[in-house]
C-alpha cells in the first residue's frame, strides 16, 4: 500500500496540464461509481451488523480488502480530476486502514496517549479509551444531563502500558494459548498467579502521579478535603453487548492513599477465574481484553438500589425497582431483602404494587474505608425506602436512559442526603422472545389498527419504533428535537446524526438506503424507511406512531405488542467473536464526523473513517466540476455549436460526450437534437407558454447606470474576455452559465437512474433595478425553489439553490420548472414594485406549473393530496 502511496505522489511532479473536460468528467463519474461501491459495502456491513444474518470470518477480511482498495483508488481520481497530490487525504487514509488491518489482526492496542480522562468529556465515541461502562456514564451525564459522581477514568492505555511493561500481557496470551481447555485447576492457577504479579507489579512513575493529581484537582473542585472515591471497572465491551455482569471489581469508599493498591485490585480482577470463565464461554479473543477503571466521588447513598426499565416476567408495560436504606450494593449483591416497586413504563408512572420488605441493616460507608453494616431504627424495618416523589424522578431519568439506548436498562441509583438522584451505573437488559413474524402472528397484533402506510419507500434498517413524530426541515434548529421522538423529514440529511441518538425511527419521502444518513442509522440501529413519498404528508409533529421498519408499515398509536418484541429481541449471533469483529471494523469505516461542508472541520485532517473520507471527495468533487465549468479553463472535444430555438437565448453547446445527436463537423443544433436529460427538461420548461416576457420594460435610470457599473463591469469587456452564452453537455450532465438581460444563471446538474448521484446547483444573480427590487426577485425565487424541494440562501440578490438524491423522474421535473423559472424572471425585478408582489408572483408561477407539469406536478400541496389518496394501498 505504501508503495502504491508513492506512485501516486510521484505521478504529480510534472506540471498542470490543461485536459479536454470529458477527461475530467469521465473521472468525476469514476467518483461517483467508487463512492456509491463504497457506500453499498458499509451498508452491506450495516445489514450484517444488526444480527440477522450469519458470516464468517472470511466475509470481513474480503470487505475490508474490498474497501481499502475502493477507497484509495476514489483519493487517486479526485488527484487525476484536481490534479493536486491530496497528501493528507493519503495520510487519513493510511491511518484508518492501517487501524483496521490491527483489529483483524489481533494487534490492535488501544488509542490515544491520556491516562486521565475527565468525565465531563466522555461519551460513547471514546469508549475504546474508557472503556464501556464509563463511555456509557459518560454519554448519560454529558449527553442526557442527568446527574452522576463527578470524578474521571484511568484509561485503556493506562492498563496496555503498565501491563506491556511487566510483561503481563505476553504471559496472559502464553498461559491461555497453552491451556488445553479442559483442566479447570490449570485455569484457575493460572488466573491466581497473574492476578498477584499483578498486584506486585510496578507502576508506571507516571501514572502514578497523573492519578494523584486527577484525584487532587476533583478534591479542590468538590471543596471536599478527605476525598473518598469508587474505582469502578469499565472493560471493552462491558455493560455493552456482553455485559459482564459481577466479572470485574468495584472497590468502595477508597481514601486518596489507597488509590492505586485499589487500581490494581480492579485490573487484577480482569484476570480472576470467573472473569476469565466468563470470556472464554463468550468466545472471546485475549486481543480483545482492555481495562479501563472509572474513578467517581464516593455517593453515600440515603437510599439506594436497582431498576429494570422493562419487566415482561411481571407484566406487560411496567418497569421493576428495587430499593433498600444505604448503599445500592445489597440489591445487586442479594445480600439483603428490599422493597419491590412495579410501575408503569409510561408517565405518569403509576405505581401498581409495592411489597415492602422487613430491612433490618444497611450497608454504609466504613470511616477507615471500605463499608460496613449498621443496623436499622426498628421504626424503619417496614417503611417504604422511595416516596413517590422520588419514585417518579426515577421512572423519569430510567425511561430517558433506555430511549437513548433503544434497548430495556438495568440501572444502579442513589438518592444522596440532600435529596438529589444519582445515576451509578447502566447497562442493557437482555432478553428472549419468540420472533413475531407469521402472518397470524402479525394479524392478531396488528388486526385493528390504523395503517398510515404500507410497503412505501425502502427499508434501510429494520426493526420497530414507537413514538411521537417530530417534522424537521431544513429550517428546523435539531437542539429542539425530544428524546424518544420519530424523525420524519422530506429528506435524508447526514446532518440528522447529530440527532441519531434521540431518534426511535426515522422516515423520509426521499432517499436512498445507501445514503450517508442511512448508514448512520445503520451504525445507531434506528428503525428507518427512505423514499416512502408520502410521510410528511401524511404524518404530524405530535402523531404517536408505531413504525414496524421489518415488515415496512407504520400504524396510528402505540401498538404494545410489536414494542414488546422489540425490547424483548436477542440474537444469539451477537455473541460471537465475528459479529465484535465486524463491529471493531466498522467503528473505522462507517461513522461520520464531517457532517457539514462549510463547517470548519471539513476538511482531510478531520478524517477518522472511510466514510469521512468518501463524503468529502464526494462533496469536493462535485465542487470542482462546478468551479471548472464556470472558469472554462477546460479544452472540448467538439467545436462550440449554436443552439438555436425560438428565444434569444445565444446560447453556444460543447458536447463532451453523448449530449447530442449532432455530426461533429455541424455548428448548429436545434432543441430536437439534444440528448442530454437535463438540458432537454430546461429547454421544455422554458417553452412553457406566458414564461417569456419579451415586452419592453420602465426602468428607473439611476437604477440602472448603479446595477450596471456595480454587476456587469464586463459588459466594458471585448467580446473574447467575456465569453458566450455556453452550455457543456453529456448524456446525464449540464453546466449552464447564462447572462439573460441583465442577470446571470449558472445551471450544474446531474440526472441519471442512479438516486445517489443525482444533484441540482442554481445561482442567480444580478437585475437592473435598484437593490431593493432586485432583492424582491431574490425572495420570489427562493420561495419557488423552496416550494420544490430545493435547499435555498439568499444573500441580498444571490440566490444559491441546491438539490441531491431525488429519482431521474421528479429531477427531470425540477430542471424543467428552472427552465420556466429563468424565462419568467428575465425581467421581473422591473416590475417587483412592493413586497406583496413577492407571494403574488410566486403563486401565479406555481399555478402556472401545475397546468404545465399537470398530472407530474409534485408540488408540496400536490404531495399532501395523492398521499390522502394512497392511504389504503
Amino acid at each position: 500500500m505504501l508503495r502504491k502511496f508513492k506512485d501516486v505522489l510521484a505521478s504529480w511532479r510534472s506540471k498542470k496540464r490543461v485536459l479536454p473536460f470529458g477527461v475530467h468528467f469521465k473521472k468525476f463519474q469514476s467518483i461517483l461509481e467508487r463512492n456509491n461501491r463504497i457506500l453499498e459495502l458499509m451498508a452491506d456491513m450495516g445489514d450484517k451488523s444488526g444480527g440477522e444474518y450469519v458470516f464468517d470470518r472470511q466475509y470481513i477480511l474480503d470487505t475490508a480488502e474490498q474497501l481499502d482498495d475502493m477507497v484509495f483508488k476514489l483519493i487517486s481520481d479526485l488527484s487525476i480530476l484536481t490534479q493536486s497530490k491530496n497528501v493528507e487525504l493519503f495520510l487519513a487514509f493510511e491511518h484508518i486502514r492501517q487501524a483496521i488491518q490491527e483489529e483483524l489482526d489481533g494487534t490492535h492496542a488501544p488509542s490515544g496517549k491520556s491516562y486521565i480522562l475527565p468525565l465531563r468529556e466522555l461519551g460513547h465515541d471514546l469508549s475504546e479509551q474508557a472503556g464501556g461502562k464509563m463511555s456509557n456514564m459518560g454519554d448519560i451525564r454529558n449527553r442526557l444531563g442527568l446527574s452522576t459522581p463527578d470524578g474521571f477514568v484511568i484509561s485503556t492505555r493506562a492498563f496496555y502500558d503498565f501491563m506491556q511493561q511487566n510483561g503481563l500481557l505476553a504471559l496472559a496470551r502464553e498461559g491461555i494459548e497453552a491451556w488445553d481447555g479442559q483442566d479447570e485447576a490449570a485455569l484457575e492457577q493460572l488466573a491466581d498467579t497473574i492476578q498477584e504479579r499483578i498486584m506486585s507489579a510496578p507502576l508506571p512513575r507516571s501514572l502514578t502521579s497523573q492519578v494523584l493529581a486527577a484525584l487532587d484537582d476533583l478534591a479542590r473542585a468538590q471543596g471536599i478535603r478527605n476525598i473518598r472515591v469508587a474505582l469502578r471497572s469499565s472493560a471493552w465491551g462491558e455493560d455493552g453487548d456482553a455485559s459482564f455482569a459481577g466479572q470485574y471489581e468495584t472497590v468502595l469508599n477508597v481514601p486518596r492513599g489507597q488509590i492505586m493498591d485499589a487500581y490494581r485490585k480492579v485490573i487484577a480482577s480482569t484476570y480472576s477465574y470467573k472473569a476469565w470463565k466468563y470470556r472464554l464461554v463468550k468466545g472471546f479473543h485475549e486481543h480483545e481484553i482492555a481495562m479501563a477503571v472509572g474513578c467517581q466521588l464516593m455517593v453515600e447513598s440515603v437510599v439506594g438500589g436497582v431498576l429494570h426499565t422493562y419487566a415482561p416476567h411481571v407484566a406487560d408495560g411496567v418497569m421493576v425497582a428495587n430499593a433498600v436504606w444505604g448503599l445500592c450494593s445489597p440489591v445487586v449483591d442479594g445480600d439483603a431483602p428490599s422493597d419491590t416497586l412495579v410501575l408503569d413504563r409510561a408517565a405518569p408512572y403509576s405505581l401498581r404494587s409495592l411489597s415492602i420488605a422487613d430491612k433490618q441493616r444497611r450497608l454504609v460507608l466504613a470511616p477507615g474505608g471500605g463499608t460496613e453494616w449498621k443496623d436499622i431504627p426498628e421504626g424503619l424495618h417496614l417503611v417504604p425506602s422511595l416516596t413517590l416523589e422520588q419514585l417518579e424522578h426515577l421512572a423519569q431519568a430510567a425511561m430517558s436512559i433506555e430511549r437513548y439506548y433503544k434497548r430495556p436498562q438495568d440501572i444502579e441509583w442513589g438518592y444522596d442526603a440532600s435529596g438529589a438522584l444519582q445515576i451509578l451505573q447502566s447497562r442493557p437488559l437482555r432478553f428472549w422472545a419468540a420472533p413475531l413474524n407469521s402472518e397470524p402472528q402479525l394479524e392478531d397484533v396488528t388486526r385493528n389498527a390504523e395503517i398510515v402506510f404500507s410497503g412505501k419507500g425502502v427499508v434501510a434498517q429494520r426493526g420497530v419504533a414507537v413514538g411521537k413524530v417530530f417534522l424537521v426541515d431544513h429550517n428546523t434548529d435539531l437542539t429542539t428535537f425530544p428524546y424518544g421522538a420519530i424523525l420524519v423529514s422530506r429528506y435524508t440529511s447526514p446532518r440528522f446524526s447529530r440527532v441519531m441518538h434521540k431518534a426511535q425511527g426515522i422516515i423520509t419521502d426521499v432517499g436512498s438506503p445507501t445514503g450517508h444518513m442511512a448508514t448512520i442509522a445503520r451504525e445507531y440501529r434506528v428503525p428507518t424507511v427512505v423514499n416512502t413519498e408520502v410521510a410528511t404528508s401524511l404524518l404530524r409533529s405530535g402523531d404517536e406512531i408505531t413504525l414496524d421498519a421489518t415488515q415496512n408499515v407504520a400504524y396510528r398509536g402505540s401498538i404494545c405488542a410489536l414494542d414488546r418484541f422489540t425490547l424483548t429481541e436477542e440474537d444469539v449471533f451477537e455473541d460471537s467473536y465475528e459479529y465484535r469483529l465486524l463491529r471493531r471494523v466498522i467503528k473505522h469505516t462507517s461513522p461520520l464526523n464531517l457532517l457539514d461542508p462549510h463547517a470548519e472541520n471539513f476538511k482531510p485532517s478531520a478524517c477518522r473513517t472511510y466514510h469521512d473520507i468518501t463524503r468529502y471527495i464526494h462533496e469536493k468533487a462535485v465542487e470542482y466540476l462546478i468551479r471548472l465549468s464556470e472558469r472554462q479553463e477546460v479544452q472540448h472535444l467538439s467545436a462550440p455549436k449554436r443552439l438555436e430555438t425560438k428565444y434569444p437565448l445565444g446560447l453556444m453547446l460543447i458536447d463532451a460526450g453523448e449530449g447530442t445527436t449532432c455530426r461533429p463537423e455541424v455548428r448548429t443544433a436545434t432543441p430536437e437534437q439534444i440528448a442530454s436529460i437535463p438540458l432537454q427538461e430546461f429547454l421544455k420548461g422554458m417553452e412553457c407558454a406566458d414564461m417569456w416576457c419579451m415586452d419592453p420594460v420602465s426602468v428607473n435610470l439611476g437604477s440602472f447606470m448603479s446595477s450596471f457599473t456595480r454587476t456587469f463591469p464586463t459588459l466594458l469587456a471585448s467580446p473574447d474576455e467575456v465569453g458566450r452564452n455556453l452550455a457543456v453537455v453529456l448524456k446525464h450532465y449540464m453546466n449552464i452559465n447564462m447572462r439573460l438581460g441583465y442577470h446571470f444563471n449558472i445551471i450544474d446538474a446531474y440526472i441519471s437512474d442512479i438516486i445517489n448521484d443525482n444533484y441540482i446547483y442554481f445561482r442567480f444573480l444580478g437585475g437592473v433595478t435598484e437593490f431593493v427590487r432586485r432583492s424582491r426577485r431574490a425572495q420570489f425565487i427562493a420561495t419557488v425553489l423552496e416550494h420544490f424541494d430545493f435547499r435555498v440562501e439568499v444573500h441580498g440578490d444571490l440566490v444559491v439553490g441546491r438539490l441531491k438524491k431525488l429519482s431521474c423522474e421528479r429531477m427531470s421535473l425540477r430542471m424543467r420548472m428552472l427552465g420556466s423559472l429563468v424565462g419568467y424572471t428575465r425581467q421581473l425585478d422591473a416590475r417587483m414594485h412592493t413586497d406583496k408582489d413577492i407571494q403574488e408572483h410566486a403563486e401565479a408561477f406555481i399555478t402556472a406549473m401545475k397546468h404545465f407539469l399537470g398530472a407530474r406536478y409534485d408540488g408540496r400541496e400536490q404531495r399532501k393530496r395523492q398521499a390522502f389518496s394512497n392511504t389504503d394501498s
